[in-house]
């Protein structure tokens, strides 16, 4: 007596990637509802099962669906914004402010779409995505009829689906809440990264994910540049750093990787994380190539990944497989390392391990979801076959293979795309409002590069400042009172400097664009001598946000660039309209109250000749944390002997302006 199924794939080559490598040429798999039943001989399958339909595969290759383990798939409509620039200014210039202005539900839905197009005929039925309006990439990830690992992001500043991280954080709550047990879908929070989120966020985040054990996908150690600024920082790599924010009590999906060392790769295999190597960003990006063979040799679940389309600038996962065969033999200089089995492995059962969905694909394993698709390698480019190596139906895979192979594509037992036809998708539609947005877009940043901004960016190097800070300003008749007050037991102080600083103001008759300010600023020792100095360029915004009681202001964001070309070259850079001179003598000091950090400074505002003033600053993440320093900012002025009677709501360019 034979048993049911709904449908026999035969007559193919069956690549099951499940841990014994098992091959069956010919071979069959039999499909009943949304599952595998049996994979293996064609002549056992057929013998043991019935169903409705067989379908001949006509001796392609038969191989679990393509597995993306890092993603920003609605980035599709971001595709070729901005090449070949830095990280920083990639992201900082550009992509975070078409991102504020654009990204939207529908903008999403979109990209989604698109993306999902790409992913279905390049033979992705699985990914892992990290993005905004997460609620609505999953509808539009159903609508295509994939399966995602999505992840609602969260970060320390405000973001198109959030004023601050505590909406973010509760948006992933709902998020998750609303689609925990789908078919398809495995919700997940995605706190950025550790240099664009806070040790409590990344707290958060993890004790968000252990409540409801979904995963917890984020970005680590993905540039140099971040782990020096950690160690700096906190004293430790981000691994660690991590650690000690509790992240790992979390399923970790952790992207890039790409500067880490032996002891960290223990760390994450410990603690049961999951790894997702993006050859192509990290190559195209310059961050470097990540010690995967390392990784894998331990025994740690490492995937691929395309990451998001504007960084890569496409989908095309037969490109990474390539790749990170390629990369991994290129940095050990050994042509042996990663193998083309091991790349495949990477991006089928690996990967769906490394984002903790390998109970579900990845296989071609009886229990495990129908998510396959076939391949063809009779083409003039995958031509001869040589059958002597059982191995070397992964080297053609690998090496030969095109994502332009993919004929068909089934994800939960059902076909999205039928001999190279899309079933769930109309790609005339989405691309005709994929150019609309594109010229939306163009004609946005073509007027922003007029703006003071996009210069400064254009220099190179610029970054985005601490997102906000709490500060007060009071005029003081003199500092001595202030300095003693400062040994208040109440107070501690952590450390002290003493600067003097010269700073040139460019002055723009457009208020919203801002003041250019070029500082140098000379370090004062012990001694009264001159240490060293360093030049630095800010673009300081709009002097506020929000007030709070107290006249504590809550102040909007900086972007930072060195300033290593001459002030006669960056005023004729800038063509300011005017331009102020302001020179002071700083006094500041590090210092916890009441267990918050807060800078104080005392400056002696020489030119033009404005006096003295206290200025109190901690910098803030999230509406909650500002009202409770700026409670405490008041607090600090009175300890110290000021009063905010004496409150002032300019700033030094401000009153430099008013004096002249």
């Amino acid at each position: 007596m034979s048993n049911t199924a709904d449908l026999i794939l035969k007559n193919a080559i069956v690549l099951t990637m499940d841990e014994d490598f098992h091959q069956y040429e010919p071979g069959a798999v039999a499909v009943k509802g949304d599952s595998i039943l049996a994979a293996g001989p064609e002549a056992e399958i057929v013998k043991t099962y019935t169903a409705a339909e067989t379908i001949d595969c006509g001796g392609k290759v038969l191989m679990p669906g393509l597995v993306n383990a890092h993603t920003h798939v609605p980035m599709t409509l971001l595709r070729g914004l901005a090449d070949d620039l830095r990280l920083d200014v990639w992201l900082l210039g550009y992509i975070m402010p078409v991102e504020r202005e654009f990204v939207s539900p529908d903008f999403v839905k979109l990209g989604t779409l698109i993306g999902c197009a790409e992913f279905i005929r390049t033979g992705i039925t699985s990914f892992a995505d990290m993005y905004y309006f997460e609620e609505d990439i999953a509808k539009a990830t159903v609508q295509a009829g994939l399966r995602g690992v999505l992840g609602q992001t969260v970060l320390k500043f405000p973001t198109p689906d959030a004023g601050s991280f505590e909406e973010s954080l509760e948006a992933a709550r709902e998020f998750i809440t609303g689609w925990k047990g789908h078919d398809l879908i495995v919700p997940a929070v995605s706190p950025h990264a550790p240099y664009t989120c806070t040790a409590e966020i990344l707290q958060a985040c993890s004790a968000l994910a252990a409540e409801f054990d979904v995963p917890l996908h984020t970005h680590l150690s993905e540039t140099l540049v971040e782990v020096e600024n950690m160690r700096a920082q906190q004293g430790m790599p981000v691994i660690p750093y991590v650690k000690k924010q509790n992240l790992f009590d979390a399923k970790v999906l952790a992207a890039h990787c790409v500067h880490i060392d032996t002891g960290e790769i223990h760390t994450l295999l410990h603690h049961g994380a999951g790894v997702s190597h993006n050859p192509s960003s990290n190559l195209k990006l310059a961050s470097g190539a990540a010690p995967v063979a390392e990784m894998l040799d331990v025994g740690l679940n490492v995937g691929i990944g395309t990451d998001g389309p504007a960084s890569n600038n496409d989908l095309d996962m037969f490109e990474e497989i390539r790749l990170a065969a390629f990369l991994a033999k290129y940095r050990s200089n050994d042509p042996t390392t990663l193998p083309a089995k091991t790349a495949v492995l990477m991006a089928t059962r690996l990967g769906a391990q490394a984002m903790h969905i390998g109970h579900l694909t990845g296989s071609l394993t009886a229990g495990k979801r129908a998510d396959l698709i076939l391949v063809e390698i009779n083409t003039l480019h995958n031509s001869p076959r040589f059958r002597r190596d059982p191995d070397g139906i992964y080297a053609q895979l690998t090496y030969a293979g095109k994502s332009t192979d993919v004929s068909d594509v089934m994800v939960n037992g059902k076909w999205l795309m039928r001999d190279r036809k899309l079933l769930t998708i109309n790609e005339t539609e989405i691309l005709e409002h994929a150019n609309e947005y594109a010229r939306r877009v163009d004609n946005f940043l073509i007027e922003r590069e007029q703006s003071v901004l996009s210069k400064l960016i254009a220099i190179g190097g610029a970054l985005e400042g601490e997102s906000f800070e709490v500060q007060t300003k009071v005029k003081i008749p003199e500092p001595q009172t202030i300095i003693n007050a400062l040994k208040n037991p109440e107070i501690e102080i952590v450390y002290d400097r003493h600067y003097r600083e010269y700073d040139t103001y460019f002055v723009f008759n457009d208020t919203q664009q801002g003041f250019v300010r070029h500082r140098e600023d000379e370090f004062i020792n012990k001694k009264g001598e001159i240490e060293h100095a360093r030049t630095r360029l800010t673009l300081v915004g709009p002097a506020r946000e929000r007030e709070f009681p107290s006249d504590v202001v809550l102040s909007r964001s900086r972007f930072l660039a060195p300033a290593t070309q001459s002030l006669r070259f960056f005023r004729e850079y800038f063509t300011p309209d005017s331009e102020l001179f302001i020179e002071k003598d700083r006094l500041r000091w590090l210092v916890k109250y009441k267990e918050t950090e807060f800078y104080v400074n005392i400056d002696h505002v020489i030119k033009p000749d404005l006096g003295h003033y206290l200025e109190i600053k901690s910098r803030t993440w999230s509406r909650r944390d500002a009202e409770n320093k700026a409670g405490l900012v008041a607090e600090l002025v009175t300890l110290l002997g000021a009063s905010l009677d004496n409150t002032v709501m300019l700033d030094y360019v401000q009153l430099a302006a008013k004096a002249a």
